[in-house]
């Protein structure tokens, strides 16, 4: 039986703030095999994504508040070996799928780890863990969904496939120093220099704001392109709740810096999370 604190720390309901990209990914494939489709859900956010979160957290040793977790236990020896079996059961059921799928979950894995493990630390460094973070969670994860519920050639096929998975990364790419805004503290206890502490608070506002707006440009001009005018007008009417609450947040942290906490952040990425899903669920439907 598990330790309370190692599963607090496996941060599965966190996890599903990535369920959007799952979600975008088999919205713009063909036909769904939904034994591998739901295979490929629970390797990605049940193993995966737990594993990536128990060796971060190993690592890390956070005092203070974490993603997914207010108040965060100390971290037991259980945690890192528990992390590395969720690793490889992921790698083992990823065969199922295909040698494709399963190899990317291994590079997965190892990017994974290198971000958190002192001997590389990936997240020392502020503009390469943006870079890799975004890049690896949003493209490179959205093209391992599409390999695991159809196969290789469709992602070399299709050209608004690629664009897709760019989409997705640039939209994490505006999430992810907002993800450190409240965690300066911790960070700099530890020597790492996030990309929030060096855009300051009102920064890293401004920052996610413009990456935003970009993001949602795109998403805008991709689905108007490849699909109709009425798949853009979702995109945009369903992130008009996320623009009216960071609008509101960023007000109030004006006014009072210290509210950007931990609180607030989660709420954005609740926010955003499900504005995001109920947007690629009803594209999914149109399209299946």
């Amino acid at each position: 039986m598990l330790s309370r604190s190692t599963l607090l720390h496996l941060r599965l309901p966190f996890s599903l703030y990535l369920l959007p990209i799952y979600l975008f990914a088999i919205s713009q494939t063909g036909p769904i095999a939904w034994p591998k489709a739901l295979l490929v859900f629970f390797i990605l956010h049940f193993l995966l994504y737990p594993a990536s979160n128990g060796y971060n957290s190993y690592f890390d040793r956070d005092e203070s508040s974490i993603g997914g977790l207010k108040k965060p236990p100390p971290v037991q020896k259980e945690l890192y070996w528990v992390s590395l079996i969720l690793d490889l059961l992921a790698i083992l059921l990823g065969l199922i799928i295909s040698w494709q799928f399963s190899l990317m979950l291994l590079i997965y894995g190892l990017v994974s780890k290198a971000y958190s493990h002192p001997g590389i630390r990936i997240k020392r460094y502020p503009w390469l863990s943006w870079l890799i973070a975004g890049f690896f969670q949003g493209f490179f994860t959205f093209v391992m969904t599409v390999i695991g519920v159809q196969d290789a050639a469709s992602v070399v096929k299709e050209l608004p496939l690629i664009i897709a998975a760019l989409l997705s990364s640039l939209m994490l790419w505006g999430s992810y120093p907002m993800t450190q805004i409240y965690q300066h503290q911790e960070d700099l206890r530890r020597g790492d220099i996030t990309l929030s502490q060096r855009l300051g608070v009102l920064g890293t506002f401004h920052f996610t704001a413009a990456c935003f707006l970009l993001a949602s440009s795109g998403f805008f001009i991709y689905f108007i392109n490849f699909y109709h005018l009425n798949q853009g007008i979702l995109f945009l009417a369903c992130m008009l709740p996320v623009v009216v609450y960071f609008g509101y947040w960023y007000v109030r942290v004006r006014q009072t810096p210290s509210l950007a906490d931990f609180d607030h952040t989660m709420r954005l990425n609740l926010i955003s999370s499900i504005c995001l899903c109920v947007c690629f669920l009803v594209l999914f439907l149109l399209n299946h």
